[in-house]
Parts: C-alpha cells; structure tokens; sequence
C-alpha cells in the first residue's frame, strides 16, 4: 500500500484535532467522505476543508458512527480531550491516541475513554510526520492494539508495529528514545555556541569527526557507562571546568551542569569490578546501597 491510497474498504475515522499530523495525514490519506474532523479552534476548519475532509462543527458530529478516532491534539490536552469528547464515539470504537505525552498521562487518558465505553489505544508517532505522512512509523501498544493497527492499516499508514500489551509501552519508547535525541541535540546546540565563541567551533568539529566511532548503541552505552563508573569524579572535574568556561563565554551551561552530576554521581558509586555487558552495568548501578533513583 502506497502513501495516499487508503483501503477500499477504509473504516470511519473522526479526527480531534486537526494541526500539523492531521492535516499532513489527511491530505495523504485521500479519506473524504470516510473522514470527519474537528478542531477547537475555528480558523482551522478552512484547513480541514482543503484536506478533503468533511469539517464538523462539533466533536460529537466529527466522532459520529466513527471506528477508529485519532486523538491529535497539543500534549497538554491529550486527558482533557478523552474525558470531553470519548462519551460522543460509538462504544466499542477505538480511540487511537497519537499525542507524545508521558506512559501515565496515555493512562488516565485510557481510564476516560474505557469509562465511556470506548477501547484505547496508546500509539506512538516515531518521526516526524512531514515529509513521511503515511509512512511515518507506528508503535501500538495495548490490548485493542493489533485490531487498531489493522484499521490504520487500512486508512493507509504502512509502518505499524505492536510493541506489547499494556498501555504506555508505546509512549514510554518514544520518550526513552527522546531522551537521547533531544538530549543530543541541546547539547549539539550548547557545544557548537561555546565554540563558536571561542573561536575554535572548526577544530571542535573536525576533531570530532576524527574520533566517531560507527557502533551500535548498545555497545555506545555500555562503553559510556564503563567510562562514567571507572572514570566519573575525574570527568565531573573537567566538565565542571567546562561549565566555567562557557559561563565565561556568556552561555549558560544547562546541559553541562548536569552532565557534572552524572559523572560525579556514577564515578562516586564506587562499583568495583564493573560487570561485563550493559544489563550488567544497570544491574550495578540501580543495585548498589547509595543509588536512590538521583545520582
């Protein structure tokens, strides 16, 4: 199945909120008549009618005899939205959320919905919709999941996979992951401002490209964590020093700061002998008598 060719046999699908994914969706999915959206704010019900949509003029209307609804709504709104509008679905219709929230925020989403007699479903949206728009890749999670995945299926996503069975599985992959790559990118975004001011950000970023190296991220980590277990006071000192340094430089060192208090915190664990292999490095870590959950 193609992007922008849904199943002919394609269920009815209400959309709650109609931002960038539903209207990047829609327009990708060719739903028309089988779609109908609404979005609590006016202006976008122009946008809906360009997608092809039909826009209705209120939530009950959008989720009127819909199987299948896509909560696409701001992260804050995400419960909100299950606990106003779940009561207007058909029960037993399934309410796909889609909103990058936390596992316990798709859970009390889940209890509103399941409380109104409709079936929930936790996904998560694992790229950014623009440009793979139908492509882009799902994780369902829950006990409705495989039977949701078969109705987007149907409406045309074709990267869908089941990750387990309990609500929040999906979510809690997408921001375990988040944390890396947001992560990734502030610090990209604290070192290449501190270089650049030092006058040095060409040499930084050449001698980088000098030392990657091209391993999996299971060997990254356990090579990391062995570093901040055997290595992790003396490291805290030169990141300390390095706080200074871009304080100097009239940065402020958010990311730097806490990268202190990890390598002092792990450093200060004292595990000895590290155990081979990353579970193993876990084990030690979450294990040891002065490991409370904060480093």
């Amino acid at each position: 199945m193609t992007d922008s060719q849904s199943h002919p046999d394609a269920p009815r699908v209400g959309l709650i909120g109609f931002g960038e994914a539903g209207s990047t969706f829609a327009r990708a999915g060719g739903w028309e008549d089988s779609a109908r959206a609404w979005d609590i704010l006016p202006a976008r019900k122009a946008v809906i009618e360009d997608c092809g949509v039909i826009a209705a003029g209120s939530a009950s209307e959008a989720l009127e005899g819909a199987a299948v609804v896509l909560s696409l709504v701001t992260a804050d709104q995400a419960v909100p939205a299950a606990e106003a509008y779940a009561a207007h679905m058909p029960k037993g219709a399934i309410w796909c959320d889609m909103n990058s929230v936390a596992p316990d925020t798709k859970r009390a989403a889940a209890k509103a919905v399941e409380a109104a007699g409709g079936r929930y479903v936790d996904i998560a949206v694992m790229a950014p919709v623009d440009p793979a728009r139908l492509n882009v890749p799902l994780l369902f999670a829950g006990e409705h999941a495989h039977e949701a995945m078969m109705l987007l299926r149907a409406l045309g996503f074709a990267k869908t996979r089941v990750v387990g069975t309990e609500i929040g599985q999906a979510s809690a992959i997408k921001l375990c992951r988040s944390i890396m790559v947001k992560g990734l990118e502030a610090l990209t975004a604290e070192m290449v401002l501190s270089a650049s001011q030092a006058g040095v950000l060409d040499e930084v970023l050449s001698s980088l490209d000098a030392s990657e190296k091209h391993i999996s991220w299971r060997e990254r980590a356990d090579y990391n964590l062995d570093r901040m277990l055997l290595h992790g006071r003396r490291r805290s000192a030169e990141m300390f020093e390095a706080c200074e340094m871009i304080r100097h430089l009239g940065i402020s060192p958010m990311m730097t700061e806490n990268t202190v208090n990890w390598q002092q915190g792990l450093g200060e664990l004292g595990v000895d002998p590290l155990p081979d292999g990353l579970e193993g490095k876990i084990a030690a870590i979450t294990e040891t008598p002065h490991y409370k959950g904060e480093i």
